[in-house]
């Protein structure tokens, strides 16, 4: 890879990136209120509140932290196969939950295991504000030609 795909995305590029897509980073993640902080296709950055996204007993929605791991994991697959051309489509995602957050902030952070030429697949690490662990995600990407979208 060259340097300017590992360099983390200034807040411009971050920008351009989103309004690249056609419905930018998407309603749903607009409602769980999640905030894209870091991005590149080595190492993609972002939280996301715990109010607002808790299921019945006041807890962190495993589904919340899910598709806070989707999310990250596609954004860094987005950009690496914007540099091929190609878009990225989610294909497979599995989950670990290891501890419950009940307020607060979760902060996701992906890392590429595989960066290809036909798929991308990301790990993704959710803690909690005292760094604790709170979910282990591995989200894989196709990547494929834009006509193949719609």
């Amino acid at each position: 890879m060259t340097n300017a795909e590992t360099t983390p995305a200034t807040s411009e590029q971050l920008r351009a990136f989103i309004d690249s897509m056609p419905h930018g980073m998407g309603g749903l993640n607009d409602k769980m209120g999640v905030e894209l902080l870091e991005a590149s296709p080595e190492r993609v950055v972002a939280t996301m509140p715990v109010e607002g996204n808790t299921q019945p007993y006041g807890l962190l929605h495993g589904g919340a932290s899910i598709a806070l791991a989707e999310t990250l994991g596609s954004v860094g697959s987005g950009m690496h196969a914007q540099t091929m051309g190609k878009l990225a489509v989610g294909v497979d995602i599995n989950a670990t939950h290891h501890r419950s957050a009940t307020r607060g902030t979760v902060t996701g952070v992906a890392t590429p295991a595989h960066l290809g030429r036909t798929s991308a697949t990301y790990e993704v690490v959710v803690t909690d504000e005292r760094g604790k662990r709170v979910c282990t995600a591995r989200i894989t990407c196709a990547l494929i030609d834009p006509e193949r979208v719609g």
